[in-house]
């Protein structure tokens, strides 16, 4: 259904302005590292100003490490539940970067909790800042990204979100959760469609396996030793946001089979420990997708050792 992918228009962000949410830290910062490799400029738009007390990095921490990285940052105090904040975030990055070419919706929260254990405050959050906030970021870069269109620059709408799935195994125990982060799935699927004579792509990133963050750990979620860092979901999201936006539309990707299709056959630097093997499969990974990894890498396999 999803996993074709040699559609490329260039390899390079360099000069291209991305809005990402989230960017403090975790994933949303690894994406604006890889792209600042390029010399993007990248806005980091995220609610930590100030240090969390349970969380490592601000915006201004994040903006520094790209600047180190190459590109040019500018941090943003931007709380994606607020649509005026969202909006004032967005003509920021415009009057100063001159337009957006990405989005990328990162931000999300997180409680694996069943129905009579999730609170309405912890409901509201997972609603207002995955489902609403991902549409109300995009709903006001759009005008942007088409802008970004028109000049040709393969503009491109990168959720962080799932595979869609109807199999109920992955709503039983989070329900609330599970409809909030497929909520911003079906995103995807409606604007590669509202947007595809635009030339805007509209695209879904999801791990393969687990990647430990520290919003991960702060959540008291324990999933093993076998985790990823979140540097496959960067080098993964790099390979989407060069893509022909005009061609490369409505795909719900995983980062490993991306990889792999692209000729990838090492992912032993990824393991947060050293020799972890067996990583744990993420939420919402069905196993046809677990097989078509298993697949392709027995399939490296075999052409590697046919050259023996």
């Amino acid at each position: 259904m999803i996993f074709l992918y040699f559609l490329s228009v260039a390899m390079s962000l360099k000069g291209k302005v991305l809005f990402i949410t989230g960017a403090s830290r975790g994933i949303g910062l690894a994406i604006a590292l890889r792209a600042a490799k390029d010399g993007g400029y990248i806005a980091i738009a995220a609610k930590t100003d100030t240090p969390h007390p349970k969380l490592p990095g601000t915006i201004h921490t994040a903006a520094d490490e790209v600047r180190r990285a190459g590109g040019k940052a500018l941090p943003l105090v931007c709380d994606i539940r607020n649509e005026e904040a969202i909006k004032a975030a967005i003509q920021k990055t415009v009057d100063t970067f001159g337009g957006i070419d990405i989005v990328v919706n990162n931000a999300s929260a997180i409680s694996l909790t069943d129905t009579q254990e999730t609170s309405l405050k912890k409901f509201n959050l997972m609603f207002e800042i995955n489902s609403r906030g991902t549409w109300l970021v995009t709903k006001h870069a759009i005008p942007h990204l088409i802008e970004s269109g028109r000049k040709n620059r393969n503009p491109h709408i990168l959720n962080l979100s799932p595979p869609l799935t109807l199999k109920e195994h992955w709503f039983k125990n989070h329900t609330a959760y599970s409809i909030a982060k497929f909520n911003m799935s079906l995103f995807v699927l409606g604007w590669a469609a509202e947007f595809r004579d635009k030339g805007i792509a509209a695209n879904a990133l999801w791990p393969l396996t687990v990647i430990e963050t520290a919003a991960l750990k702060a959540i008291g979620s324990h999933f093993g030793n076998n985790t990823r860092t979140p540097e496959i979901m960067c080098d993964a999201a790099h390979l989407i946001l060069t893509k022909n936006s005009k061609e490369f539309s409505g795909n719900f990707v995983i980062d490993e089979i991306i990889l792999r299709e692209h000729g990838q056959t090492e992912f032993d630097h990824y393991a947060t420990r050293p020799g972890a093997k067996d990583m744990t499969i993420d939420l919402y990974v069905d196993d046809e997708i677990v097989n078509l990894a298993k697949t392709l890498q027995e399939a490296k396999s075999r052409k590697k050792s046919s050259k023996l």
